[in-house]
């Protein structure tokens, strides 16, 4: 939805922060949110001009960027909602630093260092104490493929005495997988992304969505209103995120993809030294699409 007046009156009635909202169509919105000028040129070819009015999916939008970023921007790994993991056979002084290739699209952006260490975090939704089928992640007594670094295995799980939460996974990990590696014939089937907890820096994360739940935001019915589609759940602030320390200097616009999680950018406003904050510009897959045929099959049934 691109009407103006519409669009006004989001902004004066609060239900978006301004014009350069990163949900918003407007090009300062898009800039903010972390979609590059040849990412929009691609749209717009893709779409061409037309002497009628004509609704565009979201989704070709977000294909732009993808193909933009994939192939331009540095991959890092970051951890949304930390886990803690201690890998009880490695030094507790040690500190490794394991070679990560920074974009596999492009052969000379090179590798970078980054450190591990026997205090880890690990996303939250890695680990599954009664795995479901074809779960091939953490889980007790299973063993995964840590990104870069090396194959462990869930030894013990520790839980909060008073809520029963899980707060640390207890590891062991196969010194001879250190730096990526794997003896001739050690195969595991799941491999995660991680950070080591005392090198990783805190940040900030939006995890901006659509901002209207229906696919074209004008199909109300008449006298409707167009304001009642807004999807709530559009903006999802995450505090207490963990990003490697190559992202000490990010710059506010610079883009990255978080391995696992989706390209982000460095919010424009508020992202600085000692406050990183960045903005999800688009997952690593449409995943608006699969749901929308789930439930186009659901119907159909």
């Amino acid at each position: 939805m691109v009407s103006k007046r519409k669009l006004l009156r989001l902004v004066e009635e609060g239900r978006v922060s301004g014009w350069d909202d990163p949900r918003m169509p407007t090009l300062m919105g898009l800039r903010r949110r972390g979609y590059t000028p040849q990412s929009i040129r691609a749209f717009c070819a893709r779409i061409g001009v037309a002497k009628f009015n004509s609704t565009i999916d979201m989704s070709w939008l977000e294909d732009a960027a993808r193909a933009d970023l994939n192939a331009h921007a540095p991959r890092v790994l970051a951890v949304l909602r930390p886990l803690r993991v201690v890998i009880t056979n490695f030094p507790e002084d040690r500190v490794v630093e394991v070679d990560a290739v920074n974009n596999p699209e492009d052969p000379a952006a090179g590798t970078r260092k980054v450190p591990f260490s026997r205090v880890l975090c690990i996303e939250q939704d890695d680990f599954r104490e009664e795995p479901p089928p074809k779960f091939f992640r953490v889980a007790p007594g299973r063993e995964v493929r840590l990104r870069y670094g090396c194959i462990i295995k869930c030894e013990e799980v520790v839980k909060d005495a008073a809520s029963g939460a899980v707060v640390e996974l207890r590891c062991t990990y196969d010194p001879a997988t250190l730096g990526g590696g794997a003896p001739q014939g050690r195969k595991v089937k799941g491999t995660i992304h991680w950070v080591s907890a005392r090198h990783a820096l805190p940040a900030e994360a939006r995890l901006y969505d659509h901002l209207f739940l229906k696919p074209d935001p004008e199909d109300v019915a008449e006298g409707g209103d167009f304001a009642a589609g807004l999807n709530p759940d559009s903006l999802r602030v995450v505090q207490g995120c963990l990003v490697e320390p190559s992202l000490k200097g990010a710059a506010p616009g610079d883009h990255f993809q978080f391995e696992r999680l989706g390209y982000f950018s460095a919010d424009l406003l508020d992202s600085r030294p000692g406050r990183l904050v960045f903005n999800r510009t688009v997952t690593l897959r449409d995943s608006w699409a699969k749901e929308e045929k789930k439930q186009a099959a659901g119907e159909r049934a």
